[in-house]
């Protein structure tokens, strides 16, 4: 079964940092793209970051681009989402997800969302 687990949520002050992972299980991470996703209560869910495992480019959304970095370790079957100068509004589940299609980091770039592996998702909280 393939699946995906992350961790390292938690409540942080605003300016404060986390780093959250995700792990993988049945499957390697070199050949699939990861993202990020993030949902607040009453919003719809929406795209954080991407990372191609075609050429390892990286997108970011505009509200988290300067502030957070993903990564990937593949010996470790992990990914990771740093997140540095938190803000209160970066309150929310954040997912990890995965594909198996190389272009599937492209079209979350374009609105496109077909990422088939999902995390359970860990909560950020962060207090003004």
């Amino acid at each position: 079964e393939l699946q995906l687990v992350e961790s390292g949520g938690g409540l942080v002050p605003a300016g404060g940092s986390l780093r959250l992972s995700c792990a993988a299980s049945g499957f390697e991470f070199d050949g699939y793209d990861v993202a990020w996703f993030r949902q607040a209560p009453g919003k719809e869910r929406e795209a954080v970051s991407c990372r191609s495992s075609g050429d390892g480019s990286t997108y970011y959304a505009d509200f988290v681009k300067g502030r957070f970095t993903i990564s990937s370790d593949p010996d470790k079957r992990t990914a990771y989402l740093q997140m540095n100068s938190l803000k209160p509004e970066d309150t929310a589940e954040y997912f990890c997800a995965a594909d198996g299609d190389v272009t599937a980091c492209l079209g979350i770039q374009y609105g496109i969302n077909k990422m088939a592996i999902w995390g359970q998702g860990t909560q950020v909280t962060v207090s003004s």
